[in-house]
């Protein structure tokens, strides 16, 4: 199969592609054809080095969040089945390829009114807004809620999910993403190249800190309020004050996928794409690019399978 790879840490110059042989699924996995995949910062902060494991075995494959078509499931797989439509994000990278291994608890059926390409856009960071807004925060109707860089990808599924939830929903954003933010559910959205948010905000129930910035998050909240961070690692006395902050990153789950295409099946999230790529050495590149610019307003996504993707 066709695979882009790294053989070692680097820029986007030691993205390549290579042959390799298909994966072998074990007893609880499936074997996915992948019609799309997404960058995630965590795709070039793992090719650059940044995140780093010892004994990483090269060539590596990367991409975490995949779309696709069951084409073998395991000996153990019950809810599954050959041909099903699904997305995921898997345990290990391996997403920038063909077909891919997934275990099964990882997947979730793709929605309906989510083409493939869409789909790719979803399980890595609307996964990690879900756990935040809904398991952590548990934001409830009513909930000023704070969420920092709301055009990035996780941001623009917080958002949603809490507006969802019923709760006040502020965000901070440069002035060219306002009108986006305010369609998608902000109540307010405030220039951060303009305004201090300490200056703007306070008494806030919640904060999602996607920035690093866990002083000024804390500074806003309630003495009851909860701070969650997954960019910065509060410190002991953050984590044990009032206000409170701790630290989150994403559990992939199927169940939690499930849940989150719900929302997506009734419209009350919807998927924002920034660009798409092709599936080639040039086009991975350009991929990683994009996201390492900051720039992307939405998910960008590599479209591995076109006739695949073209399909709802």
């Amino acid at each position: 199969m066709k695979a882009i790879v790294i053989d070692r840490y680097g820029s986007v110059q030691e993205l390549h592609e290579m042959t390799l042989p298909v994966p072998e699924i074990k007893a609880d996995e499936v074997l996915v054809k992948v019609a799309a995949t997404s960058v995630n910062p965590i795709d070039w902060r793992t090719r650059t080095g940044q995140m780093r494991r010892d004994g990483q075995q090269f060539p590596l494959v990367l991409g975490w969040d995949v779309a696709g078509v069951i084409s073998a499931v395991g000996a153990a797989v019950r809810h599954f089945q050959v041909g099903d439509a699904v997305f995921a994000r898997s345990d290990h990278a391996g997403a920038d390829a063909q077909y891919v291994a997934i275990k099964a608890d990882k997947l979730a059926m793709k929605p309906g009114n989510l083409s493939f390409v869409q789909a790719a856009a979803v399980p890595l960071a609307g996964m990690t807004a879900f756990q935040v807004i809904i398991d952590q925060l548990q934001v409830v109707p009513g909930d000023r809620v704070l969420i920092q860089a709301g055009a990035g990808g996780v941001g623009l599924f917080a958002i949603q999910i809490a507006k969802a939830q019923g709760a006040y929903v502020i965000t901070t954003a440069s002035e060219a993403n306002r009108e986006m933010l305010l369609r998608l559910g902000a109540d307010e959205v405030i220039d951060y190249h303009q305004t201090q948010i300490t200056a703007a905000v306070h008494d806030l129930d919640a904060v999602f800190d996607t920035t690093n910035e866990i002083e000024d998050g804390l500074a806003v909240l309630k003495p009851t309020g909860m701070l969650v961070s997954i960019a910065g690692r509060p410190t002991v006395a953050q984590q044990t004050g009032q206000p409170s902050a701790t630290h989150w990153w994403l559990h992939p789950s199927g169940k939690t996928l499930t849940q989150l295409g719900q929302l997506i099946a009734v419209h009350q999230v919807q998927v924002v794409i920034d660009s798409q790529y092709p599936f080639t050495t040039a086009g991975v590149r350009a991929a990683h690019e994009r996201s390492e610019s900051h720039h992307a307003h939405g998910k960008i996504v590599i479209v591995v399978d076109e006739k695949l993707a073209e399909q709802a």
